[in-house]
């Protein structure tokens, strides 16, 4: 069996995704799971979707193994796992989840050394991503390098946006460096943006619409004629709406005050806006959605409250990006099964006209709005998996 490996690799973890090629990509993968606790005490996860088997195995890790070793290691299981599980496989490409492509990059590109040096000049860009989705690129280079492998990027789908958009208000020579807003989560949009005609119709589909994709990371896109016209995130994936323990948008006074009245550091204010804020830090208990709508504590109750305002403002400003208001949809993690989290988003935008039906938000149904709104709301989950997959098969001309 011919298939298409997928690979998302983290700072500590490494996804994967195994699409069987029957013969054309099949709509979900055959296998998938990740690796987690890298540079800690790897464990594997994965799922046989075809037979619903799960399986958890740990990995092994010689002693003395430093971070480029163990992601190693975790790709070298994988690729053991694969072999084992379904021996008659044959890995005909691999495609990658980059975070950043920058200027250099408005869609998918086949990889070779030369576009990874290129890649690596992006690290000072998405420091907490890119270094590790490139080290698993190396690492196939190495392990297999037989099979071609195609980088997709999470910047792309947001090249289409409102030229002024990109702009930050500060001096041309710094945007003229790469100083911009690029935006992210693309490849997860740009997968909702493909259901929509079939979901809304053409025309419709066509329109007004904003996408919110709610997760432990959590952005917001304003689509119109099916393309990005803005994104909350910018120049970084810390920016636009509250997430899980970051920040979101944060008056750069904050930062100015920090430094100068707390003798915070570079490194401590990166640890206090990617890590110890958001949801985390406001409500003291959790970055897990679950976990603080299960709690009756007032912070926790503050938390999901600020979440849900932050949302609701994004989603107004996004309106005006897309030139109006047709349809919402909610996709993500917590966008895909927070029923709370979407109604009370919904409550804050009474006034464009959302209405909810409740029974169809608590069952998660795709159509969630009521009979008298004026504005459709979708739950759509997302699928960066098979979008990597399908640009791969496209690129390389396996389809």
């Amino acid at each position: 069996m011919k298939a298409i490996l997928i690979l998302n690799a983290g700072s500590s973890s490494l996804k994967f995704a195994l699409f069987p090629m029957t013969p054309r990509l099949a709509d979900l993968p055959q296998l998938s799971g990740q690796v987690e606790g890298i540079g800690a005490e790897p464990l594997m996860h994965a799922k046989d979707t075809h037979t619903g088997e799960r399986f958890t195995e740990n990995l092994a890790v010689p002693e003395g193994t430093d971070q480029n070793g163990q992601h190693r290691n975790a790709l070298e299981f994988v690729f053991d796992w694969i072999r084992r599980h379904s021996p008659g496989v044959d890995i005909v490409a691999a495609g990658h989840r980059i975070v950043h492509g920058g200027d250099h990059y408005s869609g998918p590109v086949v990889l070779s050394p030369d576009a990874v040096n290129t890649l690596e000049t992006l690290i000072p860009l998405a420091p907490l991503h890119q270094p590790h989705n490139l080290r698993a690129i190396k690492s196939l280079f190495s392990l297999m390098p037989e099979v071609r492998q195609v980088g997709c990027f999470d910047t792309s789908f947001h090249r289409t946006r409102h030229p002024v958009a990109a702009r930050f208000p500060l001096p041309r020579a710094l945007f003229d460096e790469g100083i911009k807003r690029y935006g992210f989560h693309g490849l997860s949009y740009e997968f909702v943006a493909r259901q929509l005609p079939a979901l809304l119709g053409d025309e419709k589909a066509r329109g007004a619409i904003v996408v919110a994709h709610l997760g432990n990371g959590a952005s917001m896109c304003a689509l119109r004629d099916g393309l990005s016209r803005d994104t909350s995130m910018g120049f970084t994936a810390v920016d636009g709406i509250m997430m899980g323990t970051r920040t979101g948008s944060i008056d750069p006074g904050v930062m100015l005050h920090l430094i100068e009245q707390k003798g915070m550091d570079a490194k401590a204010l990166s640890n206090l806006v990617y890590k110890q804020s958001g949801l985390l830090g406001v409500s003291g208990i959790s970055q897990d959605m679950r976990a603080l709508l299960e709690s009756d504590e007032v912070a926790a109750k503050e938390a999901i409250e600020l979440f849900c305002y932050r949302a609701a403002c994004m989603i107004g400003q996004l309106t005006m990006a897309a030139g109006g208001f047709e349809a919402l949809v909610f996709t993500g993690g917590i966008g895909e099964h927070a029923a709370p989290i979407r109604a009370r988003i919904a409550e804050w935008l009474e006034w464009t006209g959302v209405r909810l039906y409740p029974a169809a938000n608590e069952r998660h149904a795709t159509r969630i709005h009521a009979k008298d709104s004026k504005i459709e709301v979708l739950v759509v989950p997302t699928n960066e998996e098979w979008m990597i997959a399908h640009h791969t098969v496209n690129l390389l001309g396996l389809g």
